[in-house]
């Protein structure tokens, strides 16, 4: 038998042909179509795989049977005369030269189509980059970092102009790639970079907006005006830039401008402030102490600057979260309680201030309710807020609500791309959906932005635990830093799905005797994995004793949420004030061994 005579006749190449054509068109489109709707990579992967996997099946089909009037038969099965492969094969052509027609409409659209300076839907997108100091001694950082924030809070409330937040952009300080690089990291089309000095009662700022696909030079001006005008300075290079993109100010329903000028004027007040805002912005425990002092000082010089309270109240917040605990941490956070209240009565039209108030009450009072008004109020005002997105993404996932929160951290990361914290997030929350491919593509998407942090490799591992792949868990252990005790907390998680027990005993008791003041939380998952339930609602009321934020993670947590239907899961929710439902999944088992449920107590 001539093989590729019988390839012809069955209709195999004809089908092979069909097969390959369509699902190439397919493939395009939905490169094309599933970002636009929010829809993880991930399943476009998967999607690629399925055509794959399918053409060995389709040929199979091609070849073995064949299409009749009464249905699919086996091709030994039709009789000669009655086949209908020969009408078939036109059948087939006519569908050929079908797709092959789509395939060349959709190249020359792609082609052809007019992109104008970026791609589409790009053209009113940029990012500001930060300043330099052109004295180049680093003693004027935080003057030039506070001018560029102050561009991307003014630009932020332009209508239809997408602004990348401080926390992207400004990682492109010092050598920067060429401006086509940055576009593509960023998403953007424009490009606002400049430098600043300021000496003798002038400041000097040269700025230039460019085309990043190009590098081309759109609108530059150099300024050059006395300091005690910067406000005004200020508000005229946000207009020029506006209106160089021909970007409106348009009023959103609900939306407040921003500022972050003191109501005063008042200049030291206001240099006060930047200082404050960039040692906040490195968040080590002697920063945020500095950031505390420069806030006081800018309180001193203008007691009705709502913004300075409200950083005060931020900052005092989490050097009471990540760095004390007992005594020093309940001190941290009563005065950031009066900062926050201090801050609402002046600043009630302010975002950052209701979302300083919602960040507060959150971490040191578990009071969910206020927290979740604070943050709707803040994203009210500041709709295109990427940290107020972000901010109430995760309040909602701590109520129960994954995928609202995957929604809004999405949003967030539009305008943040680079920020790794944003895809930890989404990975937490994919994870415990149990969406694990998603989940460690985020994951891994973090960890590329921030190679050394430490808790982003034990979300990994926790995702491989998940899987029961105690291979990749260690693998992603060995690669945890031990800043923050992370690594103890990994090494504990890890061999408690290992067949070492005395290495899993040893590594619990330790991660005890260690961190048990401000790891209860973790201790409590240790013993999730542990199937000790007991342990387990034992070691959750010693982390909402301590006002341990771990508590806030309980409906994402994947070891936590075995115990869902544990009794004393609901009467815990319901003692902390969260909801005693929520989309998080129950793991069926971790480590090999079943999930269990422990002997109910009374709620």
């Amino acid at each position: 038998m001539n093989l590729i005579a019988e390839l012809r006749r069955r209709n195999v190449l004809r089908a092979a042909t069909f097969y390959a054509a369509a699902a190439w068109l397919l493939m395009q489109v939905a490169t094309q179509v599933l970002p636009y709707f929010g829809i993880d990579t991930a399943v476009l992967r998967w999607f690629v795989l399925a055509l794959v996997a399918g053409f060995p099946l389709a040929m199979l089909v091609a070849w073995f049977y064949e299409w009749t009037p009464d249905g699919l038969k086996r091709e030994h099965e039709v009789a000669p005369e009655d086949s209908i492969t020969v009408e078939t094969g036109r059948k087939l052509n006519t569908w050929i030269i079908g797709v092959l027609s789509l395939i060349v409409v959709f190249l020359l659209v792609d082609t052809f189509m007019p992109r104008g300076d970026a791609d589409a839907g790009m053209d009113k997108s940029i990012a500001v980059l930060p300043f330099i100091d052109s004295d180049n001694d680093g003693k004027e950082q935080y003057f030039s970092d506070g001018l560029s924030e102050n561009l991307i809070i003014a630009l932020t409330q332009f209508s239809g102009l997408k602004v990348i937040s401080r926390n992207s952009s400004f990682q492109f300080r010092g050598n920067r790639p060429d401006s086509a690089a940055i576009g593509r990291k960023l998403g953007v089309a424009y490009l606002l970079e400049g430098s600043v000095r300021r000496a003798g009662g002038q400041v000097s700022i040269n700025i230039e907006l460019i085309k990043a696909r190009d590098g081309d030079t759109l609108w530059s001006q150099r300024y050059q005006r006395p300091y005690l005008g910067l406000f005004a300075l200020q508000e005229e290079i946000t207009t020029a830039v506006a209106t160089a993109l021909q970007a409106e100010l348009v009023s959103i329903p609900g939306a407040v401008p921003q500022s972050d000028h003191p109501p005063s004027g008042n200049l030291g007040a206001y240099n006060a402030y930047l200082q404050g805002e960039f040692y906040f912005q490195r968040r080590s425990e002697a920063d945020y102490r500095k950031a505390i002092d420069a806030y006081e000082a800018a309180v001193r010089l203008d007691p009705n600057y709502a913004l300075a309270y409200a950083g005060l109240a931020r900052a005092q917040t989490d050097l009471a979260g990540y760095y004390q605990s007992g005594n020093a941490a309940l001190v941290a956070y009563a005065k950031a309680r009066t900062a926050s209240a201090t801050a609402l009565r002046l600043g009630p039209q302010l975002a950052r201030v209701h979302a300083a108030r919602g960040y507060l009450v959150l971490n040191a009072d578990m009071d969910f309710a206020t927290a979740e008004t604070e943050l709707r109020k803040a994203l009210a005002l500041a709709p295109n807020s990427s940290d107020v997105q972000s901010q109430l993404g995760l309040l909602l996932a701590t109520l129960g609500h994954l995928n609202q929160a995957i929604a809004l951290t999405r949003r967030s990361i539009e305008s943040d791309p680079l920020y790794s914290e944003g895809y930890t997030l989404l990975a937490a929350f994919q994870s415990g959906l149990g969406q694990l491919d998603a989940a460690e593509y985020a994951i891994r998407k973090s960890i590329e932005l921030q190679p050394g942090a430490g808790f982003e490799r034990v979300q990994l591992a926790m995702i491989a635990i998940q899987r029961d792949d105690e291979v990749a868990a260690t693998a992603a252990v060995n690669q945890v830093n031990d800043e923050g005790g992370w690594l103890q907390i990994a090494q504990a998680f890890v061999t408690q799905i290992g067949h070492d027990r005395n290495a899993a005993d040893a590594a619990l008791q330790h991660l005890i005797d260690t961190q048990a003041d401000i790891s209860a939380f973790q201790i409590a998952e240790t013993y999730a994995l542990r199937q000790q339930p007991d342990k387990v609602f034992e070691w959750l009321n010693t982390a909402y004793a301590n006002r341990d934020p771990g508590i806030n993670r309980i409906w994402f947590d994947p070891f936590i949420l075995r115990y869902k239907a544990d009794p004393r899961f609901i009467a815990f929710c319901r003692k902390v004030g969260l909801p005693e439902t929520g989309e998080g999944v129950m793991v069926a088992s971790l480590g090999g061994r079943p999930a269990a449920v422990g002997k109910a107590v009374a709620p």
